[in-house]
């Protein structure tokens, strides 16, 4: 029996759950912004009182390594490897956008086909999205990219697929594919710890586990800080 903390910091969303053997059992989330480090220790503190087990008794901890917000990343994998330095116990980490992938699979089984495509988005700004491809499986069949999203986004695949697009970049596709009947859009569909169990449990049975002096997130892009405004200055 394995079992996992699972952190998920990646987007807006705060949520921690604990898993055993790839089924979770606790949970805690938040969608109000800016309050990861507010909200991580306290969510993992409960989720491991309500499974009744002691940090001791962990695993490994799982958490998703992005792309997304800048951030929360760094919050979610600093906690992360904090816990794994004070435990020496592995770190795990999961892609963003495959976890949901996985877990819009799951949720939506009965309404996706054998043919349409799994598109999960993250919002990277404007009209800017890091997505993927999946296939009806949840298997990645084109690469994660920050792509610019306009009318002529997809638009060959969507001449023969079925695309479903969620996560909190999908609403940029609103605007854009409103006269394509093959694009469905989900708007209320946002990563959680939950979808990382699966995955995490996979990676812990066949020891695809991380180093922790130099595991990084995987932000996609590089961080620019915006220029501190000063009155006088120009």
């Amino acid at each position: 029996m394995a079992n996992i903390l699972l952190i998920e910091t990646a987007t807006q969303v705060c949520s921690v759950g604990i898993a055993c053997d790839g089924k979770v059992l606790s949970i805690r989330e938040s969608n109000d912004q800016r309050s990861h480090s507010a909200l991580i220790t306290s969510f993992i503190a409960e989720v491991l009182i309500e499974a009744n087990l002691e940090f001791g008794q962990l695993d490994a901890i799982a958490v998703s390594k992005g792309p997304g917000s800048y951030t929360g990343l760094r919050i979610g994998v600093s906690t992360a490897k904090g816990i794994c330095f004070a435990l020496d116990k592995p770190l795990l980490a999961v892609d963003t956008l495959e976890s949901m992938a996985k877990g819009f699979q799951q949720a939506y089984r009965n309404k996706i086909s054998e043919d349409d495509l799994l598109c999960p988005m993250i919002d990277a700004r404007r009209m800017e999205v890091y997505t993927a491809l999946f296939d009806a499986g949840g298997n990645m069949i084109q690469p994660t990219e920050a792509k610019i999203i306009d009318e002529n986004s997809f638009s060959d695949l969507l001449l023969e697929h079925r695309i479903w697009f969620f996560g909190d970049g999908a609403q940029k596709c609103k605007s854009a594919f409103n006269d394509r009947s093959n694009a469905l859009i989900i708007e209320d569909f946002n990563p959680s710890a939950e979808y990382l169990s699966h995955l995490a449990d996979m990676r812990f049975q066949s020891d695809d586990t991380e180093d922790l002096a130099y595991f990084e997130p995987f932000y996609l892009k590089e961080f620019i800080a915006g220029l501190p405004k000063v009155k006088g200055l120009h």
